[in-house]
């Protein structure tokens, strides 16, 4: 319901900007960037981090029969 009045008031913000008149200087533009980069690499690790690790496990578990513990060094 609300759709039918938000939706087209967005369409004719996006559509049809005003001019801004602002100015980003180039220390907040280049940590803008440099936290956007951050950003965006952060979501690419934990995905990867998320995926790949189950992933890799699983084929190890196939190429081995099952994951064997590491043996520790007895204490000194």
């Amino acid at each position: 319901m609300v759709y039918r009045f938000l939706l087209p008031g967005l369409a004719g913000i996006i559509l049809f900007p005003d001019m801004a008149f602002a100015y980003v200087g180039p220390g907040a533009g280049l940590s803008a960037i440099g936290s956007l980069l951050v950003l965006v690499g952060a979501i690419v690790l934990a995905i990867i981090g998320f995926v790949w690790y189950p992933v890799r496990r699983l084929v190890l578990r196939r190429r081995t029969g099952a994951i064997q513990p590491q043996k520790e060094d007895p204490p000194h």
